[in-house]
C-alpha cells in the first residue's frame, strides 16, 4: 500500500464529488435536514413523552452512517460499472490503495457531515448534551465513517445501483432495529441481545447515549466505556476495509 497513491485516489474522489453538487446536498445537507424535521416533530409533544432530547443522541449516530452508506455503496458501483476501477486497477494501484484513497475522501466528507449534524443539534436546535460535545463529534464521524466502510463492502456483491440499495434493508435495517432505539437492548430477548451485541452500530448508540446523559465536558470525565465502544465501532470499520479490500473486484460480472 502506497501513502502517494492513496492520497491521489483521494484527491481524485474529492474533486468528483467537489462537481456533484447534488451528492454533496446529500452529504452534508440531507442530516441537518432530517434532524431539524424530527426535532420539529418532536418538539410539541407532552412532558412525559419521549422527545427529542431522548433520541437525538442515537439518530446522531444513525443518520450520518445510513447516509454515508448508501452514497459510497451507490458511488463505488457507479465506478466499477463505467470502467473506472477497472483502468485504475490496471496501473500500479493496489486494493488497499483504490479502497484506502476512498475511505480517506468520504472519510473527510464525513468529518465535515458529523460536524454540521452536531453543530445544529447542540446549538441551533437545543439538543441538551451533559458530556463533551467534542467526543460527541468524534463518535459521529466514527458512525459515518463505519458507514463508509460497509458502504465499500458490499458494493462487490452489487451488479446494479439498484441493487446496492437492496442491501440496506440487509445490513443496515437491522442495526437500526437492533440497537437500543426503540427497546433498551438489555431488555431484549437474550436472543436479539446477542445479535445486538455482534453489531457495530449498538456500540455508537451506546456511546452516544452515555455522553448525552453523563455530566462532564472534560476529556478526563467522559466514561471509559465510550472509548471502548469508540475502538470497537473503529475495529468494524477497518475489518469492512480489509474485506472490501479482498472482495474487490475490477467490474460488474
Amino acid at each position: 500500500m502506497s501513502a502517494r497513491i492513496t492520497l491521489s485516489v483521494a484527491g481524485r474522489v474529492l474533486h468528483q464529488l467537489r462537481r456533484d453538487h447534488r451528492t454533496v446536498a446529500m452529504l452534508l445537507v440531507m442530516p441537518c435536514v432530517i434532524l431539524t424535521l424530527l426535532w420539529w416533530m418532536f418538539g410539541d409533544l407532552p412532558g412525559g413523552a419521549i422527545g427529542f432530547d431522548k433520541l437525538g443522541p442515537a439518530l446522531l449516530a444513525l443518520i450520518p452512517f445510513i447516509v454515508m452508506f448508501l452514497v459510497t455503496s451507490v458511488t463505488t458501483l457507479r465506478e466499477r460499472s463505467s470502467g473506472t476501477l477497472e483502468r485504475l486497477l490496471a496501473m500500479p494501484t493496489g486494493k488497499l490503495d483504490l479502497l484506502g484513497g476512498y475511505a480517506l475522501a468520504f472519510g473527510l466528507v464525513a468529518a465535515v457531515q458529523s460536524t454540521l449534524a452536531v453543530t445544529v443539534c447542540v446549538w441551533l436546535l437545543g439538543l441538551d448534551v451533559a458530556g463533551s460535545v467534542w467526543v460527541l463529534v468524534v463518535v459521529a464521524v466514527c458512525d459515518a465513517v463505519l458507514g463508509t466502510a460497509l458502504g465499500l463492502f458490499v458494493s462487490a456483491f452489487a451488479q446494479t445501483e439498484f441493487q446496492a440499495v437492496q442491501f440496506m434493508p440487509l445490513v443496515v435495517l437491522p442495526q437500526i432495529l437492533l440497537c437500543g432505539l426503540f427497546v433498551p437492548r438489555e431488555a431484549m430477548p437474550a436472543v436479539l441481545e446477542a445479535i445486538s451485541n455482534m453489531l457495530p452500530l449498538s456500540y455508537a448508540v451506546d456511546a452516544m447515549s452515555s455522553l448525552a446523559t453523563t455530566a462532564g465536558s472534560a476529556l478526563g470525565d467522559v466514561d471509559p466505556e465510550v472509548w471502548v465502544d469508540i475502538g470497537i465501532v473503529i475495529g468494524f470499520a477497518v475489518a469492512a476495509l480489509a474485506l472490501g479490500a479482498a472482495t474487490l473486484r475490477r467490474r460488474t460480472a
